[in-house]
This record gives C-alpha cells, structure tokens and sequence, in this order.
C-alpha cells in the first residue's frame, strides 16, 4: 500500500515543546484521487520509565496537569530533546525526576500517544537495581513521589485512581520480567 502524498506542509504555530502544522494531502482510493487537511502535532518523543525498587515497589509522581484539571499519579516521564536518544533520555529523566539511578535500564516497548494528529512516539523503560541520588526538577516542575507496592498501582488502575495512559501501559507491562 503506497503512503498518500504530501501536497504541501505549512507550520502554524512554533513553542517550547512542540509545533503544530497544517499538512494538505492527496491519497488515491477507489480509483479516484481525494485531497484534505490534517492539523498535526509535532513532538521529539518522549521517554518513559518504571522505576521498581528491589521492595516491589514502584515510584510515580503526582502532578497537577493543567488539561486534566486534576493532579495526577503518573510514571516519570520527559519530553526527549531534539535527536536524544531515547534510553539516555530515559536515564536522564529518571534521576531529574524522581533522585534515582538504575543498575539496569530495559527497554519494554514504544508506542505512539494519539497518532491521528500527535507525532509523539512515546519509548518506554523499566528501571532496576535503583540507587537513591537527589531530584533536579525543572523550574516548572512540582511533583511529590509515592512509592506503591506495585501489585497496588495495578489495582489504582482496575479502580481508575491511575488513568494516564502510559502509566497503565508501562505498570501492565513491568509484570511480564517479574513472572519470569
């Protein structure tokens, strides 16, 4: 299957963590040619990270998030600079973060967040052998750390207590190398 074809690309607005475009395009279906417009927003990805202590505990972060209207318990997690590569960011993300260091860094998976309109491909880690350090948020970060036992976090999730989507994704998937 041949990818439709791009007519033209005209950015609309330019900001600190990611731009948005309005891309024509014209694709062939049915033997007729068809033309139209997506908004898209374009993001460098971002990494994610399970951070499980040798307890069985997991730490999340609580901050508020302006679109939810409501503090939420989430994975760490950071916006990749541009061409970072993703496990360093991982890295990278999991100290300024949360205060911590990883023996061993295991990629589970990447996944794209709304892939309709958002570029953002999200890379996902999980995170052991973790030495405490000390937290080096950004000037517009505000987070408290809750360590759960992590068979808890899986139930905040059945019970909707946790609903950002990366961090279902990434608690659901820590269980496959514990069953090992």
């Amino acid at each position: 299957m041949s990818k439709p074809e791009v007519i033209s690309s005209e950015p609309i607005y330019k900001g600190r963590v990611f731009d948005i475009r309005v891309d024509t395009i014209r694709e062939a279906q049915g033997g007729e040619l068809h033309t139209y417009k997506r908004e898209i927003i374009s993001h460098n990805g971002s990494a994610v990270i399970v951070p499980l202590f040798e307890d069985g505990t997991v730490a999340l972060v609580r901050q508020y998030r302006h679109a939810a209207g409501d503090h939420l318990l989430e994975l760490p997690a950071g916006t990749l600079d541009h061409s970072e590569d993703p496990k360093l960011g991982a890295i990278r993300e999991l100290e300024e973060e949360i205060g911590v260091t990883a023996s061993s860094i295991t990629k589970l998976t990447e996944f794209y967040v709304s892939p309709g309109f958002l570029t953002e491909k999200m890379h996902l880690y999980l995170a052991t052998g973790l030495t405490e350090t000390a937290q080096d948020l950004d000037d517009d970060e505000f987070l408290n750390i809750e360590r759960i036992p992590l068979s808890d976090a899986l139930n905040m999730v059945r019970t909707n207590r946790i609903q950002d989507a990366k961090t279902i994704i990434g608690l659901m998937l820590a269980l496959n190398p514990l069953e090992k």
